[in-house]
C-alpha cells in the first residue's frame, strides 16, 4: 500500500514515459520509421562503399580558369556553344576516332531527341550530350572521383556512379550467368525507360582487377530484348579489339544483329522479343 501511495503521489509532469504501453510502442515505431526513412534518403543521395559503409566525401575539384569559365557558361549559353568552347580549349580529346564518333553521331541525329545511355564517363561525355539535344542522355561511371570531377566541369550532364561485382580475372564465368552478369543495382531511372541508343565504352577492362564489360554487355542485351515500346535498340560497343569484348558481344549481342562498325567500334541493332527473360535457347 505504501508503495502505491508513493507512486501515485508524484507530480504528473515528472513522468518520463506514457502510462499506456500502446502509446510507448507507437512512439517507438514512429521513431524507428523516421530513422529508417532518413537513412534511406542519405543512402540514395550519397556515394557509399558497400564494403565499409563509409560515406564517400571527396574534396572539391580545383578547376583551372578555363574550366571554371566553361562551367559557368552552362547557366545562360546554349549547350552547343559551350561544347565548342570546351573542345577548342581542351588538351584532352575524345577517346574514339573521328570515324567511330561519326557512326554514333549519324544514328543520334536520325533519332534525336532520344534516350541515350552511356556506360563510361570520359573526355567525350560533353560531346555525346550535345549530340542529343532535348533528349535524355545518362552516363554510368564506376569511379566516384571521376564522376564528381566531370559534374563539376560539366554541371549540365546527368551521371551516376555504379559498382560492378565482376572482375576481368573472373573470366570465364561459372554458374548461372543471369545471376552473375545481371546489373540489378543500377539507378531506377535506368530501368524506367526504353533506351534507343546504348554506348558501351566502360567500365575499364584492360587489366585483371578491372570490372570488365561482361555484365554491361549482357545487361544491354537484356534491355534491348525487353524493350516495351515499338522500335529497335542501337548498341555501340567500343574496344572490340580485346578478346573479352568480342567474346561477350558474340554471345549476347549476336553477330546477326551487327549492322556494321569501324576500327574498334561495333554497331548492333537489336529488336525486342516477346519474352525477354526466356534465354533457354540462348540469345542468338
Amino acid at each position: 500500500m505504501q508503495a502505491w501511495i508513493f507512486r501515485s503521489s508524484q507530480p504528473s509532469h515528472k513522468k518520463k514515459y506514457p502510462s499506456n504501453p500502446n502509446s510507448r510502442l507507437l512512439t517507438l515505431l514512429a521513431a524507428t520509421l523516421a530513422t529508417t526513412l532518413f537513412l534511406l534518403f542519405i543512402f540514395r543521395h550519397t556515394l557509399i562503399d558497400p564494403n565499409s559503409l563509409c560515406i564517400y566525401t571527396a574534396k572539391p575539384l580545383h578547376l583551372t580558369d578555363s574550366e571554371s569559365l566553361i562551367a559557368a557558361e552552362f547557366d545562360d549559353t546554349p549547350l552547343t556553344l559551350v561544347t565548342i568552347l570546351h573542345y577548342a580549349t581542351a588538351l584532352a580529346l575524345p577517346q574514339q576516332t573521328k570515324g567511330e564518333i561519326r557512326r554514333t553521331f549519324d544514328v543520334l541525329q536520325s533519332l534525336a531527341p532520344c534516350n541515350f545511355l552511356v556506360f563510361g564517363l570520359g573526355h567525350d561525355s560533353l560531346m555525346w550530350d550535345s549530340f542529343n539535344p532535348r533528349g535524355t542522355t545518362l552516363f554510368l561511371e564506376e569511379d566516384p572521383k571521376w564522376t564528381l570531377a566531370a559534374l563539376q566541369r560539366f554541371p549540365i550532364i546527368h551521371a551516376h556512379t555504379v559498382r560492378y561485382q565482376t572482375r576481368l580475372s573472373d573470366h570465364p564465368l561459372k554458374g548461372d550467368l543471369r545471376c552473375v552478369l545481371a546489373l540489378s543495382n543500377l539507378p531506377n531511372d535506368v530501368y524506367d525507360r526504353d533506351w534507343d541508343v546504348i554506348m558501351i565504352d566502360g567500365p575499364r577492362g584492360y587489366f585483371p582487377a578491372a570490372p570488365g564489360r561482361m555484365a554491361v554487355i549482357y545487361s544491354a542485351a537484356m534491355m534491348a530484348r525487353g524493350r516495351r515500346n515499338s522500335g529497335v535498340t542501337h548498341v555501340f560497343l567500343h574496344d572490340v579489339d580485346r578478346e573479352i569484348e568480342k567474346h561477350y558481344a558474340r554471345e549476347f549481342l549476336c553477330m546477326k544483329y551487327r549492322v556494321g562498325g569501324i576500327r574498334k567500334l561495333w554497331h548492333f541493332v537489336i529488336p525486342p522479343v516477346v519474352n525477354a527473360t526466356d534465354i533457354s535457347h540462348g540469345f542468338c
